[in-house]
């Protein structure tokens, strides 16, 4: 991560970045709760659990991401 993150300044060459922390959210959030929920077994219970999260925040989440209905 820390090296993708340098990579990127690099090559911004100086240009000032924008909304940096919602894009790199957007690039983790998405793999961590698909891999999540597949070890989970789909359980949200559970998945929300290991995640910290409460389930309504966690199938919030998966929904927002085409992860759940």
């Amino acid at each position: 991560m820390r090296e993708s993150l340098e990579a990127y300044f690099k090559d911004l060459d100086g240009t000032c970045p924008h909304n940096l922390y919602d894009m790199m959210l957007s690039c983790f959030e998405k793999p961590l709760l698909e891999t999540v929920m597949t070890q989970a077994g789909d359980n949200q219970s559970k998945a929300a659990e290991w995640l910290g999260l409460n389930r309504n925040t966690l199938r919030k989440k998966l929904q927002g991401l085409g992860l759940a209905d």
